[in-house]
């Protein structure tokens, strides 16, 4: 049940990290509704550098943001399909998601919306669930 569990929760962070790339690329959802402020984001950098600018930045964030969910599942799929011994023998591998969706959660909550917070809050009872059994 650890193993189907975790395989559970990192499927979902996949998934949403997939759709999350799509859209960033592929649609115009996370584009202001106001064309005004698109504009503003093109023509302005951060004070960090004026190397990029505020819209460049929000895409390339917006992309890394729906890699790293990607990565998570990219690794522990495999890892839990084909070596879950490994996850079982580690409290590291078997807590690090724990740790990874607690932070994804504080995240949703106070930046997202329901659909992400609903995703990560089932993703992340499926990792506590998952490493309990595993460390019990």
């Amino acid at each position: 049940m650890d193993q189907i569990l975790l395989i559970i929760g990192v499927s979902i962070f996949g998934v949403l990290g997939t759709v999350h790339l799509i859209y960033t690329f592929f649609t115009e959802r996370f584009s202001p509704y106001d064309p005004a402020v698109a504009q503003a984001m093109e023509s302005t950098s951060p004070q960090l550098t004026r190397e990029t600018t505020m819209w460049r930045a929000w895409v390339g964030f917006n992309a890394s943001h729906s890699l790293g969910t990607m990565l998570l599942a990219a690794i522990y799929i495999p890892l839990a399909v084909y070596h879950f011994e490994l996850i079982q023998n580690s409290l590291w591998f078997s807590v690090l998601p724990v740790a990874v969706g607690i932070a994804y959660l504080v995240l949703a909550k106070k930046y997202w919306f329901k659909i992400p917070f609903i995703g990560v809050l089932i993703s992340l009872v499926c990792f506590i669930g998952s490493a309990w059994i595993t460390n019990t």
